[in-house]
């Protein structure tokens, strides 16, 4: 696949950059440039990030942080089992348990939510840092609520991290998870509070917390462009009915005319 020009592969992580100097100076600089691709496609373009992936899983398949990748870009397609695959890979390469909550996750995305909750009571999850433990349980909750277990999802996210007014990355999503799951329960209310405050943390607009609260509010917004066409259109009607008007009236005027002369004619003929 074609790389842009823009593209030079300087622009990955300082320790992918260093996993990559095992490998031969050209081959480090094709794969880390696929690894930028992936990148900067993900969000976007999940496709075209795991086509890129792909690629890089080809020429290097034995880095650990290519193999990531290929394992986020197959996530972000919901090849979940390939995802998972390729974590457990990149995990026995470097004994990290970072990816422990993705993987739990993957479980999820492939039925087996019992399997999840297993993985969030494991001891995996002791050794991970703050994020990625708060992760761990946004995981759990929604495991929970695959098996429509609703009370247990809300009692997991009540934590410290959920109570703390400190603006943590991951505050917006877990207050988000949080009023989604009251919103579930019928706890509208409640759900509401949550939402607000999911706004409140949300400064990067990573969440749609402000639609939701909008949503709940009764507020509905229109499109800028929708409401221009359809006023367009409106002065549109409005012009063709003044024209028809003004077409009626001139056949009113003409009429008049008519039976003015009509009249004229028979009045001459009257005095003859």
């Amino acid at each position: 696949m074609p790389i842009p020009e823009d593209v030079t592969g300087d622009e990955i992580d300082k320790d992918v950059r260093q996993e990559l100097q095992s490998l031969p100076k050209t081959l480090a600089e094709d794969v880390a440039k696929n690894l930028v691709m992936v990148a900067r496609l993900i969000d976007e373009d999940p496709e075209g990030a795991y086509a890129y992936s792909r690629i890089a899983l080809r020429l290097a398949s034995r880095v650990a942080a290519v193999r990531e990748a290929a394992g986020f870009a197959a996530y972000a397609n919901q090849k979940y089992s390939e995802a998972l695959a390729e974590f457990r890979a990149a995990r026995r390469m470097t004994g990290s348990v970072e990816l422990w909550p993705v993987m739990a996750d993957c479980e999820r995305g492939l039925g087996r939510p019992e399997k999840a909750l297993d993985m969030a009571g494991a001891a995996e999850v002791q050794k991970l840092d703050k994020s990625g433990q708060v992760e761990m349980r946004l995981v759990a909750a929604g495991a929970r609520r695959d098996m429509g277990q609703l009370d247990a999802a809300i009692v997991t996210l009540q934590s410290p991290e959920l109570a703390s007014n400190s603006m943590q990355p991951w505050t917006a999503r877990l207050r988000y998870a949080y009023a989604d799951a009251l919103l579930a329960a019928d706890r509208e209310a409640e759900a509401r509070e949550w939402f607000a405050k999911a706004v409140e943390a949300d400064k990067d607009g990573s969440t749609d917390a402000s639609d939701r609260l909008a949503e709940l509010d009764g507020v509905e917004f229109v499109d800028a462009f929708d409401a221009s066409d359809e006023s367009d259109e409106s002065g549109q009607v409005g012009q063709a009915g003044e024209a028809e008007d003004l077409d009626a009236t001139k056949a009113e005027a003409d009429v008049d005319t008519e039976v003015d002369t009509d009249t004229d004619t028979e009045v001459d003929d009257d005095k003859d």
